[in-house]
């Protein structure tokens, strides 16, 4: 992606960078500002919008600026003309001004993130969303609005979905067919809660209830999911393989079968301790035999699959890179085409009780593990996108999978409505 920045450059050269507004302002959120703020010439972080102002402001004197506080769109487009960052509590009178050509969330939350975004998708703003979350639950329905809208929603650089999305697209673009498109995970315990990641949050100053999320498997099977959207890809079985392997990556084309993986279109999966981590994978065939004995000279071995990967990936240091795809290229680094194709579905991390509220993600009643969307549907299976503040009408057992039939959902939420929507949508 050089060609980024020769455009950004540009931009700077002529005095007209891209106005990004952030909606979010928590660890992730300060790291993006830094970035744009101090690394990316050519883009300018003009507002930031967060419940609680004292984090956005936060977010920008980290970064080395002082920041004005408003209230208002009209506020914010005069702090703006001005050249003054502006921070202010209401996303919605943020997402209403005049000079914003992008906005980024980065709240991580399902309800208000689906809010926001069909907010911006109606004013017409190009959208990069760091909500894996939301993106799993009603991402093919919000890509088709946006669409329809003639803007632009994609996922982020540098995320591990991205990531992935960079590195199939690479690969068929060599004639590779991918057929199985994975991620590298450090740690995999369904039963970590946010008092066992407490110490481990604190010491990078992340939110406890977002690192659970992490390790206890809900945040990869989101991942995955709207890798598999993206690419019409499908898991091999419910919560996908996830076997622990210490070797390196490569060594993974000896461990499927290649007639079961063209059988199933290609899969996502996810494997445990491998190297390089946290790195992405990418294993594909190539049907020229002309080619795969140049694969072979290029030590790439001999097939029938070979091995692709990132060794890495830098979250918010490429955020703006999709903010350039979508701006100026109209390019989505990682969207839905078309109906899901994977769903993650809400899992009892403990036995619960009928009357029980359930808590949210990364919590301490519900891990997710990502299944296709055709069983999803065929046993009415709970999305962990819409569990959170939904009623158990029954017991529960540690590690049943809930169905719609076992809850109530909260009144009036627009994600229920959006979620139904994509459902009569695509089916």
């Amino acid at each position: 992606m050089l060609i980024l920045d020769t455009t950004l450059a540009r931009r700077e050269a002529e005095g007209r960078p891209i106005r990004v507004g952030m909606i979010g302002a928590g660890f992730m959120g300060r790291g993006l500002a830094n970035q744009i703020i101090n690394s990316v010439p050519g883009m300018t972080l003009v507002a930031i919008a967060n419940r609680t102002g004292a984090n956005a402001e936060r977010a920008y004197t980290e970064a080395g600026v002082e920041p004005v506080r408003v209230e208002n769109a009209d506020q914010v487009d005069a702090a703006i003309e001005k050249g003054t960052p502006a921070v202010l509590e209401d996303a919605f009178e943020l997402l209403k001004a005049v000079h914003l050509d992008c906005v980024v969330d980065v709240t991580g939350a399902v309800e208000f993130g689906a809010r926001v975004t069909v907010a911006a998708i109606e004013r017409g703003l190009p959208v990069v969303t760091m909500n894996a979350e939301l993106d799993g639950t009603v991402g093919p329905l919000l890509a088709h609005r946006a669409r329809e809208a003639g803007v632009v929603l994609t996922g982020a650089d540098g995320d591990q979905p991205a990531v992935q999305a960079n590195l199939v697209r690479f690969v068929k673009g060599i004639g590779v067919t991918p057929l199985v498109v994975g991620n590298v995970k450090g740690l995999q315990d369904e039963y970590r809660t946010p008092t066992t990641q407490k110490a481990f949050a604190e010491r990078w100053g992340q939110d406890p209830y977002m690192v659970t999320s992490f390790a206890d498997g809900t945040k990869i099977s989101f991942e995955q999911a709207i890798v598999a959207n993206a690419f019409g890809l499908t898991v091999p079985k419910r919560g996908m393989n996830g076997w622990e392997h210490e070797g390196h990556v490569d060594e993974l084309t000896t461990r499927y079968d290649v007639d079961e993986l063209r059988e199933l279109g290609g899969i996502v999966d996810y494997v445990v301790k491998s190297k390089p981590s946290p790195g992405v994978f990418v294993l594909g065939t190539h049907d020229d035999p002309k080619q795969r004995h140049y694969l072979n000279l290029y030590k790439l071995g001999e097939g029938p699959l070979y091995s692709f990967y990132t060794p890495y990936h830098l979250c918010h240091f490429e955020v703006p890179n999709s903010v350039v795809r979508a701006v100026d290229f109209a390019d989505a680094a990682l969207a839905p085409p078309g109906g899901p194709h994977v769903d993650v579905v809400a899992t009892a991390k403990q036995d619960l009780k009928a009357g029980h509220t359930l808590d949210g993600l990364g919590g301490y009643d519900t891990y997710g593990v990502a299944e296709s969307t055709a069983v999803t549907r065929a046993e009415n299976l709970l999305p962990m996108g819409v569990a959170e503040g939904c009623v158990l009408k029954r017991d529960v057992a540690k590690d049943e999978v809930l169905t719609y039939a076992d809850v109530t959902l909260p009144p009036g939420r627009l994600v229920d409505q959006l979620r139904e929507e994509q459902e009569k949508l695509f089916s």
